[in-house]
């Protein structure tokens, strides 16, 4: 009788499976840490639910049906006479709809979660700005009768949008600059690098003080999250003292990464010198900048703050989480104006140092070491 051979243990392996990229890997350590993972799901959720603050957090009513025809006041401008409001200007909804529950009739109006907006200022409630906390108020208002929950959610997407576009236009410019210097170094290095001292003497609030003082800002009426021209004014003079940090360690990697092997192997390729640059030393030199990003969000964060705090900031009314923050030094008797915008800012800037910090130890370049 024939006996089975027995099975070599090669033969019932397992195929290996491939062997994860370096992304991979620095992904998977980041989702390991679960205090900056999770703080970085909170902020991705809190920032794009506060897009849909004009649906959720508003004094215009989504949809109002009115004798038998419907209307989207969300998306146009409606007169009070196209309700019957014997009332110059826009309708008022929240008087609309009130109206509309007492006669019992087939006209109703859907109004947003939040049924205030961030720039009116409500006239019509009883005793004198600021008001405390109430029921329809969670937060109050500030000196103006304006609801400080609406103008802190705002706030929100209004700081942490521009600080976004600050550390992405920063970092491009810090990006290219610092590539240039590491990888010609030479007497391009050595004059750019004193350029970059001499431009970085320069006094940023001195500088904000004289632009703000010559160009005066623009608001458009009846349009109150429309990203007025002074907010591009305010980002462009932050951009330009904003890329100089991130430059000087873009350098120190090109200086490093030029001299491996597979820069020269790309060079004996015939490899054009920008291929070089931004597709081969570019994506090995890419840890500082990630690692740094939260941080640089943190800085653009608080000089927002700082300068709308000291009035060179936002045109008003925008909402604006350094202007209440004024406003509580003003009344310090007042403490929803004090607990509530520095509240909000705190925990802001707490998760994002929490995702700062996940992102610099998953990108630790010594977690990934050969020689450990």
């Amino acid at each position: 009788m024939s006996q089975d051979k027995p099975s070599s243990p090669t033969m019932n392996a397992a195929p290996p499976r491939p062997a994860l990229s370096i992304f991979s890997r620095r992904l998977r350590k980041f989702r390991s840490l679960k205090r900056g993972y999770y703080s970085f799901l909170i902020m991705l959720i809190a920032y794009a639910v506060s897009f849909l603050l004009p649906v959720l957090v508003n004094s215009k009513a989504l949809v109002v049906r009115y004798q038998g025809s419907y209307y989207f006041p969300i998306l146009r401008y409606y007169g009070a006479a196209t309700f019957g409001q014997q009332a110059i200007g826009e309708t008022d909804y929240r008087e609309l709809a009130r109206s509309f529950r007492e006669e019992h009739q087939a006209n109703w109006a859907i109004l947003p979660l939040i049924p205030y907006s961030p720039v009116e200022s409500l006239l019509d409630l009883p005793g004198t700005p600021p008001h405390p906390p109430s029921w329809q108020h969670i937060f109050g208002t500030d000196d103006r009768a304006r609801d400080i929950f609406a103008r802190l959610a705002y706030g929100f997407n209004v700081s942490l949008t521009f600080a976004l576009i600050v550390m992405l236009m920063g970092n491009t410019i810090g990006i290219t600059v610092g590539a240039l210097l590491g990888y010609f170094g030479g007497k391009l290095d050595i004059l750019g690098q004193r350029a970059i001292e001499i431009w970085s003497s320069l006094p940023f609030l001195y500088t904000i003080i004289i632009v703000s003082s010559i160009i005066v800002p623009v608001y458009l009426p009846g349009r109150n999250l429309v990203l007025q021209p002074s907010f591009w004014l305010l980002i462009v003079i932050l951009t330009i003292f904003d890329w100089m940090g991130i430059t000087y360690y873009v350098r120190g990697e090109f200086y490093r990464e030029k001299a491996k092997d597979y820069v020269g192997a790309a060079i004996a390729m015939g490899a054009s010198e920008a291929s070089i640059m931004f597709k081969h030393i570019l994506p090995n030199s890419l840890t500082p900048v990630v690692s740094f990003a939260p941080f640089m969000i943190v800085g653009n964060i608080g000089a927002l703050v700082a300068l709308d705090f000291l009035g060179f900031g936002l045109p008003a009314p925008t909402p604006s989480w350094g202007e209440l923050i004024g406003q509580g030094v003003e009344n310090l008797n007042k403490w929803w104006l004090v607990i509530f915008p520095l509240g909000a800012m705190f925990l802001t800037l707490l998760l994002i140092v929490f995702i700062g910090e996940a992102v610099r130890e998953a990108f630790d370049p010594k977690e990934y070491s050969r020689l450990r």
